[in-house]
């Protein structure tokens, strides 16, 4: 359970506070629905660039957060969303990209939306309020919890982020709204300052591209310290589709500098595994490509780096064990 007296702090900071994120402003919006349909996208796609510029500011914050991110993976602990209302669509949005963009198991990702992932255009407002349903959150040690609330003093969020303080999980907070008490309640606080909405109260425009713009570059960022990402390719995709398994196709041929059939033959030969047809496509065996990929912690550029390493050795005559990629290479 939730402390009491920590939700009743909590009520008492929402009761004196205006938050930035519905704060009305009539001199500067209060007359978008008067403008021409021209001039009032305009100003939209001006606070959509605000809201970007605000992510920008928040850029040593987002790679600590990628970095938490990424060691609760290697850790094998969880990846635990959790929002309500706008702020949940767009946490949804990232969890549910990781296994397909990165590989990361699907089973190590947790989504917590207050009121559930809706199933039609209905959602109801007032679960936002309602701070039991952190009780049932599946918070561990050592996971790391990105929670979100533009205001930063939704309920639910912040009863999401002391049951995960309670469990021994690493917090990651994203608000919209500077000293509020979910990034007092969080280890790794990141404060987006996004203009006023040109719609007052509608956290999904600014805010949302805001939130959206910071997770893909946090979740990015930790696909990159994990070593899915070489040279810009996606290297731990997985190919669950004819367009996916044609992208991984033309990786491999990319990055092992080989035909469509010999990168095709790699794959197969990989069980669909990109890091290591991209060995096996450079010389390797199927278990030497592994057994590298475990040495270098799933690391694909130290991998193809020893690969080059033994080559030079034996090109110089400074080794005389020539491996499968040698012959291969040297046409013998």
């Amino acid at each position: 359970m939730v402390d009491k007296r920590y939700l009743k702090g909590i009520m008492i900071h929402m009761e004196n506070q205006i938050t930035q994120t519905k704060a009305q402003s009539p001199s500067a919006f209060s007359a978008i629905d008067a403008l021409s349909a021209d001039a009032a996208v305009d100003l939209m796609l001006d606070g959509q660039k605000a809201a970007i510029t605000a992510v920008g500011n928040a850029a040593t914050a987002l790679a600590e957060g990628a970095r938490v991110m990424s060691e609760a993976i290697r850790a094998g602990c969880n990846l635990v969303y959790a929002a309500a209302g706008s702020s949940g669509l767009m946490a949804l949005a990232d969890a549910c990209e990781l296994p397909g963009t990165f590989g990361v198991p699907a089973a190590r990702i947790r989504i917590h939306m207050a009121g559930g992932v809706p199933t039609s255009a209905a959602m109801t407002g007032d679960v936002e309020d309602d701070v039991t349903l952190a009780d049932s959150a599946d918070f561990a040690p050592g996971d790391a919890a990105i929670i979100l609330s533009a205001s930063g003093t939704t309920p639910y969020a912040l009863a999401m982020s002391a049951k995960a303080r309670e469990a021994g999980a690493r917090i990651i907070a994203i608000t919209c709204t500077p000293n509020t008490p979910l990034l007092a309640s969080s280890d790794i606080p990141i404060c987006l300052i996004t203009p006023t909405e040109v719609v007052a109260g509608s956290t999904r425009l600014a805010a949302g591209t805001a939130q959206k713009a910071a997770l893909n570059a946090m979740s990015t960022l930790m696909g990159i310290q994990l070593g899915h990402v070489y040279q810009g390719m996606m290297v731990n995709l997985i190919a669950d589709n004819a367009k996916l398994r044609h992208r991984a196709t033309q990786v491999v041929q990319t990055a092992a500098g080989v035909p469509e059939v010999d990168a095709k033959g790699a794959l197969q030969a990989a069980e669909g595994a990109v890091k290591p047809a991209i060995l096996i496509a450079s010389g390797r065996s199927a278990a030497e490509a592994n057994t590298l990929l475990a040495q270098h912690h799933g690391h694909l550029a130290p991998c193809l780096n020893h690969n080059k390493t033994k080559l030079t050795k034996y090109n110089t005559g400074e080794d005389h064990d020539q491996t499968h990629a040698d012959r291969r290479i040297s046409g013998k």
